[in-house]
């Protein structure tokens, strides 16, 4: 016998069948049962199993003992599965109990002439189950050797699975005889579809398939859920005949309740319901007890208040209900809201329903609803906008209000991540900005309607517009947008600023931030700070936040500093929902903290920012909070979790239409793979962040030199000293790396240092080194001054100064075990072995080693695991005094040149193309100047010279001449 027990939609029907499946490749006959919905008669549930003619005999003595024995032979060598055992009669629960006490130890034994075992396989609703039915079957688990396997939730993965299963068709199977409808095609393609992912899908749908495949055959949207679950109300109703044939066998006042409480929505109050339903309350109460006893329905939280087990089960009982009910439902739920003094979005929830017979009075329901919603849940706030723009009138006194409308809609667009279409909406209501007559294109058309914008609303639109366009990074028609509007304020400013100016001000600053131009705004947001908003302490944390930023990215860390820390508070002292009307704020202040090496209040805010933006909300600005909590979490050694939050923002970023910011994300996640899979895979990682960059217009703001100088790391550390190099030049704007972020240019002029090394030109990384250490002194940051130290201690090394060197490495390892950058203290521990070998023996240096060793394994950074053998290797391979003195053992960045004369026989594994780029490179020419007479990109020469240097066994153009000049064709 076997049991399977679990939660309605839970799959007990699908494990049935498989069972069933495999019975039958077994040539075992399988006979199925299953509790009737209604009906009368004894037995009910076995009377197909039973067959026609045996069913009839037995049915005539109504015994029992005569059923028991009939089941027995009709099933005997085979299966018999018995689904929905919970919906049992009490005359099929009762020979059900007999067959379970067969296997009791007590029971008789049967005679030689009884029929040969068979398997029985009950399936059941524990919660709807009778407690008779529930003691025997625990009571055969704990002596009689029944198999219970209980069907519950499934997890992320197997969700994913199933979801790919769905996608591909699979011919329709009979399981046996009696087989459930609902059970004959598992792995049938889905109509709808949806673009959610699986862990989404996973959290909505609990786990169960049931509700999983209503949920994909709605077609499932995050951004609406759990309001709704899709837009296919057709599919779904005809996904959920067994839901539905679940409310259909209620008696017609449950029937009732079950349709008010839908109505009503989430959590409800039973005599809610009953007024809604048009029931007494002593019927209403009676009726909800139905409900639960149906596990329809079930008790939530405190105060007697019930909702459907799940909301997909309320959402099919309201796309079930006629259109009469619905109107007249939702009106008096409206009232009964209005009467209550509840919330805007519930008294919405109704309105939109209504839209279209109560008129103006149903949209302005819905945009107060709109006002509440947008920060938590955009998309609904998108559509209660639109559906409120429909209703009201585009003329007269309302005019201004749907002015105002237009621009919420636009916002929440935003939010919800439909940039493209928000942009559009805004040009339209700029196009409508002066006053003029009403235009005579039809009401419902967005912009449309003659709408004119008052002075303050034209500063909204154009902050509005100047935000969508900087979303899409297209930064160039932001900034003129916005400084179209700011020409319309007065300067100076007036001390008191309107909360639309304050807007725009805010939004101008952000254009630039995100351009790299941060000292051009800087004047004009101390100007705006310095004057009182009308806007509230939000808007007032946000200017100061955005000052504040701005100062910290400039270098100016002795004015950003305190007030990164003064803005902290006045952020952390706003709620959830005032501080999520500004959802950039907590990405820049936890910016501006991780500028500021502030690690743990960084990730505070990022991950409050990340809490807040559920549901599908603030897309944009989730994947700029990922972006910031992937580097953290690479610096911190969280490999893994660094991977996952950086695919998750370029996944985001795409949805979005952001390019600037796919191009830093795949940036970050190649620079995490170096460190994670070795330099086994350094070459492809190095690619990824190669092609992600070359979309990217070199100069562009910021995220373009975040990413660059991604990339540079990524080539440095898999071997290409000379890629590095020139990335972070073409990409930095040459010399001192002007175009960089100013608080990270030391640990990039550090870099280019080490890189410079690498490749020989000590001189070069001197000049490097001493600009790095100037910035560094400006700045006066721990871990940048972490990463200058272990350069110069490079440099030390290479001069043959092991003392010094070993100073510098010591001061440089514990920086970063300090700031809590295990991955760099075991980096910085493997370059200081040789040193620390040559100053204190062998033996601490393969103790430096060990410890590297295990931070980095403890990381899972198999990069610093592979580099701590290499350098134990070459230290256990050298002897006598010279032991460590080798450059090459520290850390390797890139291979030596080499003048071997073996290197100029690589000639002919170059390519055709290889061979033009080497000859015009060791002939003196620059990328630019190579790719202008080729006629290439600048970057396919650096990837093409780049592949040269590799199969070559060189790092420098000087190298490449001198390896290639005996064999270079005349």
């Amino acid at each position: 016998m076997v049991e399977i027990a679990g939660e309605p939609g839970a799959g007990k029907t699908q494990l049935a069948c498989w069972l069933a499946e495999q019975a039958g490749r077994r040539g075992l006959p399988v006979i199925w049962a299953r509790a009737p919905r209604s009906g009368e008669g004894p037995f009910l549930v076995f009377r197909d199993a039973a067959g026609r003619t045996g069913a009839a005999e037995a049915s005539e003595a109504s015994d029992p003992a005569a059923w028991y024995e009939l089941i027995r032979q009709r099933a005997a060598g085979g299966v018999l599965l018995v689904d929905e055992l919970h919906r049992a009669d009490p005359s099929s629960l009762e020979l059900a109990l007999r067959l379970i006490r067969s296997l009791s130890p007590s029971a008789p034994s049967s005679s030689p002439s009884s029929p040969s075992p068979f398997v029985l396989v009950l399936a059941h609703r524990p919660r709807q189950s009778p407690p008779a039915l529930l003691e025997a079957l625990d009571l055969g688990v704990r002596t009689a050797g029944i198999v219970r396997v209980e069907a519950g939730p499934m997890d992320v993965a197997a969700v994913a699975a199933l979801l790919d299963r769905w996608r591909r068709p699979v011919p329709v199977v009979g399981y046996g005889a009696g087989a459930p409808d609902a059970a004959m095609a598992p792995a049938d393609a889905l109509p709808g579809g949806t673009g959610a992912s699986a862990a989404v899908l996973h959290a909505a749908s609990k786990g169960l398939p049931g509700y999983l495949r209503l949920l994909v055959t709605a077609g499932f949207d995050a951004g609406l859920w759990p309001d709704r679950a899709g837009g296919d109300e057709d599919c779904l109703l005809r996904e959920a005949a067994p839901l539905l044939a679940e409310l259909g066998a209620l008696s017609g006042p449950a029937r009732a309740a079950a349709r008010a409480a839908a109505v009503l929505g989430g959590t409800f109050r039973p005599a809610d319901a009953a007024r809604i339903a048009g029931l007494g309350a002593r019927d209403g109460l009676a009726a909800c007890a139905e409900l639960v006893r149906a596990d329809l329905v079930r008790p939530a939280g405190h105060g007697q208040r019930l909702a459907f087990r799940h909301p997909v089960v309320g959402q099919v009982a309201h796309a079930d209900c006629e259109l009469p009910f619905l109107l007249d439902a939702h009106r008096r739920a409206l009232r009964m809201a209005a009467e209550r003094g509840a919330p805007a979005v519930e008294r919405a929830r109704h309105a939109e329903h209504l839209v279209h017979t109560d008129g103006a009075a149903a949209a302005r329901v819905l945009a107060e609803g709109a006002a509440e919603a947008v920060t938590r849940a955009p998309a609904i706030a998108a559509r209660w906008l639109r559906l409120a723009l429909d209703a009201l009138p585009a003329r007269g006194r309302e005019v201004e209000e749907r002015a105002a409308w237009e621009l919420a809609h636009c916002r929440a667009l935003i939010a919800s991540g439909h940039l493209r279409e928000a942009r559009a909406l805004a040009h339209d209501l700029l196009a409508e900005g002066g006053p003029r007559p009403a235009d005579p294109r039809p009401a419902g058309r967005a912009g449309g309607g003659g709408a004119r914008l008052t002075p303050r609303l034209l500063l909204r639109a154009y902050a509005v517009c100047a935000d969508a366009e900087r979303l899409l990074c297209r930064y160039e028609e932001a900034e003129a947008i916005a400084r179209t509007g700011m020409a319309l304020l007065p300067r100076p400013l007036p001390a008191v600023l309107s909360p639309e100016a304050t807007e725009l001000i805010y939004e101008y600053g952000l254009v630039h931030v995100l351009r790299g131009t941060h000292d051009r705004i800087r004047p004009l947001l101390r100007e705006a700070a310095r004057a009182r908003t009308e806007a509230g302490p939000s808007a007032s944390a946000a200017l100061g936040v955005l000052i504040a930023f701005c100062d910290v990215f400039s270098g100016d860390i002795a004015r950003g500093a305190p007030e990164v820390t003064r803005c902290a508070a006045l952020v952390d002292a706003l709620p959830d929902g005032v501080a999520g009307h500004t959802p950039d704020v907590l990405a820049l202040l936890g910016c501006a903290e991780l500028y500021l090496e502030r690690f743990p209040d960084a990730r505070r805010h990022l991950q409050r920012g990340l809490d807040a933006a559920t549901g599908g909300a603030q897309k944009h600005i989730r994947a700029h909070q990922l972006l910031g909590l992937t580097m953290i979490d690479q610096w911190a050694g969280r490999l893994d979790g660094a991977e996952r939050r950086a695919a998750e923002a370029e996944e985001l970023a795409r949805a979005v239409g952001a390019p600037d910011v796919v191009t830093l994300a795949t940036a970050m996640r190649a620079m995490t793979l170096v460190w994670a899979r070795g330099r086994r895979y350094a070459g492809e990682a190095v690619a990824l962040a190669a092609r992600a960059v070359d979309v990217a217009a070199l100069g562009r703001g910021w995220w373009a030199t975040s990413a660059i100088s991604l990339l540079a790391h990524a080539q440095l550390l898999g071997g290409d000293a000379t890629g590095c190099l020139r990335t972070l030049l073409d990409g930095g704007g040459g010399a001192g790396l002007p175009q960089v972020q100013p608080a990270f240019r030391p640990s990039l002029l550090a870099l280019m240092a080490t890189a410079a090394l690498a490749g020989g030109d000590a001189g070069d990384a001197e000049r490097l080194l001493a600009d790095a250490e100037a910035d560094a002194g400006r700045l006066g940051l721990p871990l940048q001054w972490a990463c200058v130290h272990r350069a110069g201690a490079q440099l030390r090394s290479a001069r043959g100064e092991h003392a010094g060197a070993l100073e510098l490495f010591e001061r440089a390892a514990e920086g970063f075990r300090g700031g809590g950058l295990p991955v760099q203290h075991a980096w910085t521990l493997i370059a200081a072995a040789p040193a620390t070998a040559v100053v204190r023996g062998p033996g601490a240096a393969l103790d430096v080693l060990a410890r590297a060793e295990s931070l980095a394994r403890s990381c899972g950074a198999a990069l610093a695991v592979e580099e701590a053998e290499r350098v134990r290797r070459r230290l256990s391979a050298d002897t006598g005094p010279g032991l460590g003195a080798h450059p090459s053992a520290a850390p390797r960045v890139a291979d030596r040149p080499s003048s071997d004369p073996r290197a100029v026989d690589l000639w002919s594994a170059l390519s055709e193309r290889e061979r033009e780029v080497a000859d015009l490179a060791a002939a003196g020419l620059r990328s630019r100047q190579i790719a202008e007479r080729l006629f290439l990109s600048h970057r396919t020469v650096d990837s093409h010279l780049g592949s040269a240097y590799r199969k070559l066994g060189v790092s420098s153009r000087t190298a490449l001449a001198r390896a290639l000049g005996p064999a270079v064709p005349g």
